[in-house]
């Protein structure tokens, strides 16, 4: 029980780091106002994988070294704790 949740709650909130990828290039290309770096730096340590691929999808922050370095280094750190949780919690 407690897994299914949070293998939901981590799909939820790496498509929500994917939707506001989306969204701050959609704003960047029309000269709106923008999501902040901190605020889509702090969505990716929660969602690495929406990000990721919302940077590859959209082809946005991929040339600024805290997201193309950042952002693989939360997945690891993720990935890590999943593991750990898994491992130790069965």
């Amino acid at each position: 029980m407690i897994d299914n949740f949070l293998l939901i709650t981590i799909a939820v909130i790496n498509c929500i780091t994917f939707a506001v990828y989306g969204i701050d290039k959609i704003k960047a290309v029309n000269n709106e106002w923008r999501v902040s770096e901190k605020r889509l730096l702090s969505l990716s340590m929660l969602g690495p994988f929406g990000s990721f691929l919302g940077m590859k999808l959209f082809r946005h922050k991929v040339k600024k070294p805290k997201f193309y370095v950042g952002i693989p280094f939360f997945a690891i750190v993720q990935l890590i704790l999943i593991s750990l949780y898994m491992a130790f919690i069965h």
